[in-house]
């Protein structure tokens, strides 16, 4: 029967008019980079049938057939007659916004509608075929391939493509915790390192500057294959548990509750954080990012205010998809502050958006010592930072290249543009653009992840930050500025980092006032200059990270509150009174047995000695402070403070003392308590000798 069809088959296709041996078509309905790409694969997929590529005038110049451009139907009967005595095996035609095109698209459809092979943006394809119309609607709509059959659970629970929880977990030991010391869990949507993005850069300085007084134990999340580099971070955490990203694969319109956070939904994290904070005794536990909210903590870490970046999306571009993100970011996020004790925000333009009594602004910082400037360059050389993965980044890189870069290289044709993208860029452009590639310039130079990205703002002019949109503030803007280079940025880019126009930075709204503020500041190095400066003194007054991490070391040691617990000395606490007499130097060296001889007090925090106070009592109005100690591990936690109100509480009438001359943070605890000075004794102290200052309180 086969071979009886084989022999008919080229005379019955005689009789019609028709070539026995289909062909195949490429119809270049897009920009014409892309359409190349898509006809170069289409001809590999097909290699033994004569291909015909066809495009409209005038771009067809390099197409087997050129149509004149007109309506659908003009555009059918053309290829009609060119496609005559042909018959078309497959059609592959490029699916792409632009509206140009839509004529010869529907055409394609008249001429072959059973045999299109539908291409978009990311030149994936989709046979369109009508008894699968809802997953051909989809994908022409724009839906990624990998997402078009998805269905939600409640509505096909049969499915078997379904969300996978990766199990799998690590976790490495890095600096011995210190004993007394208070303990901090920290979980991040990724590993705060490499440094190549803003986010990373915030988490890693702020937790290294909390080290110096607390434990940080980092829970984090990791992708699928993802090269760990953990070595800087474990200098300073005591512990780095990593945990799998889970295969989120729900239909985004799907769920109440925003896509973003489901992606991050572990039953092995949440499990990870209870049981180490069991176990470890952690005091508090901090959250960054809105999209981890729903794991339980004490502080959540706003780095944007996610539903302010929707909100502005939606404006942009008003569709239903744009309003149900906005409306369920709003409703998640607005929940997710009354769970949290505190919220941490980048700004006050933030804080009021929060519009919560807890809200604390801890804004964001640069390493001013890292960031150090460096005399400017001649030439014409601009810098855009921005990793791709983060949306208002690509979005920024559009507005800048498509609407502003034209203006400015009209007046400086010499002018180049360095653009650091961050990892994978082109991964992330595709899936924000659903194009293959940013348009190829070659004053362009696009880079990836950059280590280090300080020879580039040395060797740039000007820094622009055109984004568009934007939520939270921006620390390209703060590395420019301790960089020393001017800064031309939207208000968006800017905001919340208290700039003005004209002094300390370059604000223009349209691309038009963008481009020429661009070519204002390369045409005027003194200008340039003048706004570098003061942007340069502004991070320095505002955004040190060391002032920064003091204002979270604040924000937890206020959440802790742990109150050491004041009693008086037993015999088996002399071992930690010698311990902690041998630790501070500054402390009179008495025998064990001394301190039974008078009244102490000891404090006690995590259930160990951390401090005490020795005193006696010279009349019934009178009492003297012999020695006073505090383990060097435990101090700054309130340990000297407790115990020198526990003797206060005590002692009725008036209070002495004697300290060291050179013992300043001592004598300024003693004057927050009200003492006063009232003598000197000379060479009071031995080893080194020294004067003793005399201090005194009349208590009540």
């Amino acid at each position: 029967m086969r071979w009886l069809r084989q022999r008919l088959k080229p005379f019955v296709f005689r009789l019609l008019g028709k070539e026995p041996e289909a062909v195949i078509v490429s119809v270049l309905s897009g920009e014409a980079g892309l359409a190349r790409a898509m006809a170069e694969e289409f001809r590999r997929l097909v290699p033994d049938r004569r291909h015909y590529t066809v495009a409209l005038e005038p771009a067809g110049e390099h197409a087997d057939i050129v149509l004149q451009p007109g309506r659908a139907l003009h555009l059918y009967r053309q290829l009609r007659r060119r496609f005559r005595r042909l018959r078309i095996g497959m059609a592959a035609v490029l699916f792409t916004p632009d509206p140009a095109f839509r004529p010869l698209r529907l055409a394609t459809f008249l001429l072959a509608p059973r045999k299109i092979l539908a291409y978009n943006q990311r030149l994936e394809r989709h046979h369109l075929r009508l008894r699968t119309w809802l997953a051909s609607w989809l994908f022409l709509r724009g839906i990624p391939l990998d997402r078009i059959f998805l269905r939600p659970l409640w509505l096909c629970p049969w499915k078997k493509d379904r969300t996978v929880e990766a199990r799998s977990w690590q976790a490495w030991q890095g600096r011995p915790p210190a004993p007394g010391r208070p303990r901090i869990g920290v979980l991040s949507p990724y590993i705060p390192y490499p440094l190549a993005h803003g986010g990373a850069v915030r988490i890693f300085h702020l937790l290294r500057e909390a080290a110096r007084s607390f434990d940080i134990y980092l829970f984090a999340f990791a992708e699928d294959g993802q090269t760990l580099e953990l070595e800087p971070l474990l200098e300073f955490c005591a512990r780095v548990t990593v945990v799998a990203k889970p295969r989120y694969r729900e239909p985004r319109w799907s769920t109440m509750t925003p896509p973003e956070v489901l992606e991050y939904r572990s039953a092995t994290m949440r499990r990870l954080l209870e049981q180490t904070r069991r176990e470890e005794r952690l005091d508090l536990i901090q959250v960054e990012y809105t999209q981890l909210a729903s794991y339980p903590g004490d502080v959540l870490v706003e780095h944007d205010i996610t539903f302010d970046l929707y909100e502005q999306l939606w404006r942009r571009r008003p569709t239903l998809s744009a309003w149900w993100d906005w409306r369920r970011w709003r409703r998640f996020e607005q929940k997710a502050y009354a769970r949290f004790r505190r919220v941490v925000v980048m700004s006050e333009k933030d804080a009021e958006l929060a519009a919560v009594p807890h809200a604390e602004v801890i804004p964001n910082g640069v390493d001013l010592e890292r960031f150090r400037p460096e005399p400017e360059r001649e030439g014409a050389h601009v810098l855009f930072v921005g990793a791709f993965r983060h949306l208002p980044n690509v979005l920024a890189y559009r507005f800048f290249t498509e609407q502003a870069w034209p203006r400015v290289t009209e007046q400086f044709p010499d002018c180049r543009l360095t653009v650091v993208a961050g990892p994978d860029p082109i991964l992330y452009w595709r899936e924000a653009t659903h194009t293959p590639a940013p348009p190829e310039d070659p004053r362009i130079r696009l880079l990836g992840f950059v280590r280090d990205v300080r020879p580039l703002y040395v060797e740039a002019n000007v820094v622009v930050v055109p984004t568009p949109v934007s939520a939270g503030t921006n620390l390209k803007v703060l590395e420019a500025m301790a960089m020393e280079r001017a800064v031309v940025s939207t208000p968006a880019g800017c905001a919340g980092l208290g700039l003005i126009h004209g002094e300390s930075v370059w604000i223009a709204a349209t691309a038009e006032e963008f481009a020429a503020g661009v070519c204002r500041l390369l045409a005027d190095p003194d200008l340039r200059r003048r706004l570098a400066r003061a942007a340069r003194r502004h991070a320095e007054l505002h955004f040190d990270w060391r002032a920064i991490g003091e204002r979270q070391s604040a924000v937890w040691r206020s959440l802790i509150r742990r109150e050491p617990a004041v009693r008086l000395l037993r015999v088996q606490d002399l071992e930690d009174i010698l311990r902690i007499q041998a630790g501070s130097p500054g402390a009179a060296v008495w025998s064990p047995e001394s301190y039974l001889h008078h009244r102490c007090f000891v404090a006690e925090l995590d259930g160990r000695v951390a401090g005490y106070i020795v005193f006696q009592r010279l009349s019934e109005q009178e009492t003297e402070i012999l020695n006073l100690a505090v383990d060097p591990a435990c101090r700054r936690r309130g340990v000297a403070s407790a115990l020198l109100r526990a003797v206060i509480e005590r002692s009725p009438g008036r209070l002495w003392l004697e300290v060291r001359v050179s013992n300043t943070a001592a004598r300024a605890l003693y004057r927050k308590f009200g003492f006063v000075d009232a003598g000197i004794r000379q060479n009071y102290y031995a080893n080194p000798p020294e004067d003793g200052i005399v201090m005194t309180l009349a208590s009540c």
